[in-house]
């Protein structure tokens, strides 16, 4: 016999329903605030202060509750930032004897709480104010696990290509969230996090940097200037293969040493699939080279790389401190990225040459085959692009966010080719703006931001500082290697403000590490980078672009090349810094 149709989804319904019951019956997850009671001759109670992790990291969302001799008086949430601020009204006749309690929950945290007594208060007239900030310690319970889990599953299905690396991320994304609010609702211990706070964890600066510069290269795409720059490209190496990828790849490191690795990235892939397909060359193997020399140039310098510029502000570090540290460094990195791409893509490379028979005959035909073709509006481009490179590299004087200068010359550049009707608004929109890129980033900031919220990054970090012991040289080799690892695998963002008071710590409490251990840091996070097609933001946007025009290359396809790439970098890494240990 047939089940009917209705059954399953009636089913479906029917367990829903239970769910929802079971929340409302046990309160819908809200607490009232208690009910204050009027109280005659009272005094105004302030208390406030900061809830901080052991890492001295804000901690958000605490519940704060406030008792007076065992009655609850006031209960509110830290804010982002982890401060708190209470008010209530006390008795001033039993004031004198109160006893006072500051009880801090967080899920993932272990509960505290500080009793003091009136006597500790400050007061001016009927107002008593104390400040009391609280240092909470990790506590791994069913969230943490949950969100780890969950985590790992998510990468499974992208590094083996079960599902599309957007629907995976958003999948993981999605499943953290109904976590917390179906089972974390009646079981506050499974909540992972608010929406709020899944929200505060996409870094929407990058989000919009991408946009932007996407919307710009879209348009420049209709001037026919990549297609010449192809051109350019192949006569200045006269026809080479290999000395044209070595080319492009210096130019790609310098370039991000100034820009940044994204945005150089987006102006360069377009450029680099036409150089390849002029050669009859898999565009892949002219835009791996690429990505790896665009993290490795970016971490020269303190704009190149986002770590990098959080790295620099923590640790009051300069745009030439990080030049004078790390620029040697990168050059020999790229001198040795040069000769390995020769072993690896050098018959590759061979092959494409020995398709053009002449290579004279072949310039000229490049020559007549990719001419810019709209001029006018590739003036307007090049100037809005250069006062959009202008903003890049001034944003620190004008404090202002990078994503901000490229939606600004988005804006213009959309603007101008809308008034001259050069381009087509809706196909724009459609095609030049990468959504499964950018809905990647999105749910990947989210599923990083539940393991981040749920400790597990701080735990590696704690790993680091308990095996370490302090030592110079076992610091500097695990939050070199850590870092890297970390960062082929989990955005190097979050780890890096994870890491920066652990850093911090260590390089003032070991005996000459001066500033060795934050250079160890930016190496690891930046060439760690290099690792995976998703450790790098400059590897997403690159190999989404190349997705989208038919060049697609899996996850491990990526990693098997790149990873030991970044083993090589590391290594020379760890050589330099313990010749050199520079300050």
């Amino acid at each position: 016999m047939r089940t009917p149709k209705i059954v399953i989804p009636l089913i479906i319904s029917l367990a829903l329903f239970f769910i929802g019951s079971l929340a409302f019956a046990s309160g819908g997850g809200g607490k009232k605030a208690p009910e204050k009671e009027a109280v005659e001759n009272g005094v105004h109670m302030t208390i406030s202060g900061t809830i901080l992790d052991s890492h001295k990291e804000p901690v958000g969302e605490a519940t704060v509750i406030i008792r007076e001799n065992g009655r609850e008086v006031a209960e509110v949430e830290t804010a982002k930032n982890g401060h708190y601020v209470t008010d209530f009204i006390a008795d001033e006749q039993i004031l004198q004897g109160a006893q006072f309690e500051l009880e801090v929950r967080k899920v993932s945290f272990t509960n505290k709480s500080i009793p003091f007594q009136s006597a500790d208060f400050a007061h001016k007239g009927d107002r008593y104010f104390i400040a009391e900030d609280v240092s909470l310690d990790r506590e791994l319970g069913p969230a943490f696990w949950i969100a780890t889990v969950v985590f790992v599953l998510a990468y499974v299905l992208i590094a083996f290509e079960l599902l599309h690396r957007t629907v995976a991320a958003m999948l993981g994304a999605a499943l953290m969230m109904l976590i917390s609010y179906t089972i974390g609702t009646i079981y506050p211990e499974f909540r992972i996090y608010s929406f709020e706070r899944a929200i505060a964890a996409i870094d929407m600066n990058v989000i919009f940097l991408l946009m932007g510069m996407m919307i710009i290269v879209g348009i420049l795409k209709n001037t026919g200037v990549f297609q010449w720059c192809a051109y350019v490209s192949y006569k200045v190496a006269k026809g080479k293969v290999f000395p044209l990828t070595v080319i492009l790849m210096a130019f790609t490191a310098v370039t991000s040493a100034f820009l940044d690795n994204v945005t150089t990235m987006l102006l360069l892939t377009g450029v680099a699939i036409e150089i390849a397909v002029s050669c009859s060359l898999n565009p892949l193997y002219l835009l791996i080279p690429l990505v790896l020399a665009s993290n490795v140039g970016g971490t020269a310098t303190l704009i190149g790389d986002p770590p990098n510029i959080m790295i620099g502000s923590y640790a009051s570090l300069t745009f030439m401190d990080f030049v004078v540290a790390l620029a040697l460094l990168c050059v020999v990195t790229m001198v040795v990225l040069s000769v390995f791409v020769k072993l690896v893509w050098g018959k590759a490379f061979n092959s494409a040459q020995a398709t053009i028979s002449n290579v004279d005959t072949f310039t000229a035909e490049l020559k007549e085959k990719y001419k810019i073709y709209d001029m006018p509006l590739l003036t307007y481009g090049l100037v809005v692009l250069g006062f959009t490179v202008f903003l890049f590299l001034s944003h620190g004087y004008w404090h202002m966010e990078v994503c901000i200068a490229a939606l600004a010359g988005a804006a213009i550049l959309t603007t101008v080719a809308m008034v001259t009707k050069k381009v087509n608004l809706l196909h724009m929109i459609e095609k030049d703006i990468e959504w499964p890129t950018l809905m990647f980033f999105m749910f990947l900031f989210i599923l990083v931001g539940a393991v981040e919220e749920t400790g597990l990054l701080a735990v590696v970090a704690d790993w680091i500082l308990s095996v370490s012991g302090g030592e110079y040289l076992m610091s500097m080799t695990l939050i070199l290697w850590v870092a890297a690892i970390m960062s082929a695998f989990v955005d190097n963002i979050p780890f890096t403000a994870t890491m920066l008071p652990i850093v911090g710590y260590l390089s003032t409490v070991i005996p000459g590490a001066e500033n060795t251990l934050w250079w160890a840091l930016a190496l690891g996070a930046c060439f760690g980078g290099n690792g995976t097609i998703i450790g790098a933001s400059a590897n997403v946007v690159t190999m989404g672009i190349a997705e989208s025009q038919g060049y697609k290359i899996s996850f491990i396809g990526f990693m098997k090349t790149a990873f030991p790439f970044m083993i090589i970098s590391i290594i020379i890494c760890q050589i330099w810094l313990m010749v050199f240990k520079p300050a």
